[in-house]
């Protein structure tokens, strides 16, 4: 791994952790799953807008375009949208928590889904991450945590392993901003059905809100998503997600920092 890739690991890292505090900031003032189709809409249109700008070709192969739907309906629609469920009623360090699983969880689907090889020794490591990550739940769980949001919140995570999977063929042609657009896009159309259905619009815009939307939109959502792309294709899905690893680090630190 170059200092080039360890750079942008640590900055996708910082940024994918600071979204969980702008995160709890705008789903306890908004409908969670409203709020997620409205901003990977605009996020999406931002991105093929640059695509467009940058000369990008809107035409993908086959194999993309079925990579490309399952990331948005994995990254997005369930790992996003169910992490802003989630944060309504847990904090976002213990959010933060568990997304830090995501290399264990990519590495064992690989296993035992795409059945990718691991050595004896990863097999000790998987079984000793899995059970570390156990223990801790339990932990917060019989401190009296929900529940739910951490069901959620674990839920969310395994659906994030699979997006990250489908990341690395799906810009295998380059395409990198239109991927990063098309992918929002189905997310945002996949969570308005549950959002008109589940929810009604009842949103505090304070000034704080405001601020954290436009920064998920920007930040997170369109930079982190383009650098963690650009990651995964040069390092690959798992190597790429042991920056997840530094999300308690970060994300705890900022939850504390910024929200107490």
């Amino acid at each position: 791994m170059d200092i080039r890739a360890i750079l942008a690991g640590l900055t996708f890292a910082f940024i994918w952790s600071s979204a969980f505090t702008s995160a709890r900031i705008i789903v306890t003032n908004a409908p969670p799953l409203t709020v997620s189709a409205f901003r990977f809409l605009v996020a999406g249109l931002i991105a093929l807008a640059l695509a467009r700008a940058m000369g990008q070709s809107f035409r993908l192969t086959p194999q993309q375009w079925r990579l490309t739907i399952i990331f948005g309906i994995c990254q997005n629609a369930l790992y996003l949208g169910l992490n802003f469920i989630a944060m309504q009623t847990i904090e976002a360090s213990l959010a933060a928590i568990i997304a830090s699983s995501l290399p264990l969880l990519v590495a064992l689907v690989g296993w035992l889904v795409l059945g990718e090889t691991v050595r004896p020794l990863g097999v000790v490591g998987l079984i000793a991450g899995i059970a570390g990550v156990l223990l801790i739940m339990g932990t917060r769980l019989t401190a009296g945590v929900d529940p739910l949001g951490v069901a959620l919140a674990c839920i969310g995570a395994l659906a994030l392993a699979f997006a990250t999977l489908a990341v690395k063929g799906a810009v295998a042609g380059g395409k990198i901003m239109v991927i990063v657009g098309l992918q929002m896009l189905i997310g945002s159309a996949a969570l308005w059905v549950p959002a008109l259905v589940f929810e009604t619009w009842e949103a505090n815009w304070t000034p704080a809100v405001v601020v954290a939307f436009v920064y998920t939109i920007f930040v997170p959502g369109l930079v982190a998503t383009m650098i963690w792309f650009w990651l995964v294709r040069r390092i690959g899905a798992v190597r790429a997600a042991t920056f997840h690893f530094l999300n308690p680090f970060f994300g705890v630190a900022i939850a504390a920092a910024l929200l107490g």
